[in-house]
């Protein structure tokens, strides 16, 4: 760490730790998640004007510029976050990490992040209850924002687009490797799991057509199990990067079917529908919606994508794998 942030860290320790830090030990680590940006778990000693010595841990984000396929402004968007209003629209149940210090160099394309680390539950390790809860809050902040409409999210200019999942399919299928593969005779994918891909390509148009009635919702679009972690009671949400404006339930595909727990994704899908729906309804009546469109929104964000993971597997495991989220995935259609 040069010196210059080295100076920094003694500001965000002294934000953090609310007395004025003079000097700071500190040793860095990388942390799962940082594939598209550099995410370091800082830890070490601050010693206090008064010769206090205080241990601390806290996470360092930085991000450079990169184009994300269709959201090319995503690379700065949690820095923006952190720069508004949006922590006032979190609860104390459901809140983000809290931000200690932000910062933008122009020059080089790249911000930096210092916030919060979560010590909690996440992952594989969440129980069914876990999702259940997640889903709620999620739920329940969506509602809040939809109901109030605050002028900030109004004014946010680079949010993801509302047909982010509709181009991200379109964009899939029009990929010959996993679209032909499906429908070839060398096709080892069993064939019931083709035939569930195939059929909603058949019914696409239609299925848009019934998903686009659905409310306009900020999304947080990377609502999987390693950005949520239960902790301390809490439901806390990280890596905002991605969100944008989607629909109602657009979040749940991730969040059941992202490298999800697949001894608990069928369980998972009949809990957090409801719970997701519970919490919105606390601030929206949504009583007249009846065809919530989660398992067409599952295999329009994965279904292609499990054909390009399997088809890129380094071994007969990860193969299996894949195959088994597309299973449950099937039997989720067929259990609703």
């Amino acid at each position: 760490m040069s010196e210059l942030k080295a100076d920094t860290l003694i500001e965000v320790l002294s934000n953090m730790l609310g007395t004025k830090i003079i000097s700071a030990e500190f040793e860095t680590k990388p942390l799962h998640g940082g594939t598209v940006g550099d995410v370091q778990l800082v830890t070490g000693t601050a010693k206090t004007a008064d010769g206090e010595k205080l241990p601390y841990k806290l996470v360092l984000k930085t991000q450079r510029k990169w184009e994300r396929y269709g959201d090319p402004d995503s690379w700065r968007r949690e820095y923006d976050f952190y720069n508004s209003d949006l922590e006032a629209k979190f609860s104390e149940a459901f809140p983000w990490p809290t931000c200690y210090h932000i910062e933008m160099n122009e020059e080089e394309n790249e911000t930096q992040i210092w916030m919060e680390f979560i010590d909690g539950i996440s992952g594989l390790d969440l129980t069914s209850v876990m999702y259940e809860r997640a889903a709620e809050e999620l739920g329940r902040f969506q509602g809040k924002l939809y109901a109030e409409q605050p002028q900030f999210s109004q004014d946010f200019t680079n949010l993801s687009n509302v047909d982010y999942m509709k181009n991200f399919y379109l964009h899939y299928r029009s990929w010959n490797r996993v679209y032909d593969y499906i429908r070839s005779e060398d096709c080892e994918i069993p064939k019931h799991l083709c035939n569930m891909l195939i059929a909603i390509d058949e019914n696409a148009d239609d299925i848009f057509n019934r998903v686009e009635k659905l409310p306009i919702v900020l999304c947080h679009r990377d609502f999987w199990v390693t950005n949520i972690f239960y902790a301390d009671g809490k439901t806390v949400f990280i890596d905002w990067d991605t969100t944008g404006w989607g629909y109602l339930g657009e979040d749940l595909s991730s969040l059941l079917a992202d490298e999800a727990n697949i001894d608990l994704m069928v369980e998972c899908y009949q809990r957090c529908i409801p719970a997701y729906y519970k919490g919105f309804s606390e601030h929206v009546d949504i009583s007249h919606i009846t065809d919530n469109c989660v398992y067409e929104m599952i295999l329009f964000m994965f279904g292609y994508r499990l054909v390009e993971w399997y088809l890129g597997a380094e071994s007969d495991d990860e193969k299996t794998h894949h195959l088994m989220t597309m299973q449950k995935i099937y039997e989720i259609g067929n259990e609703r």
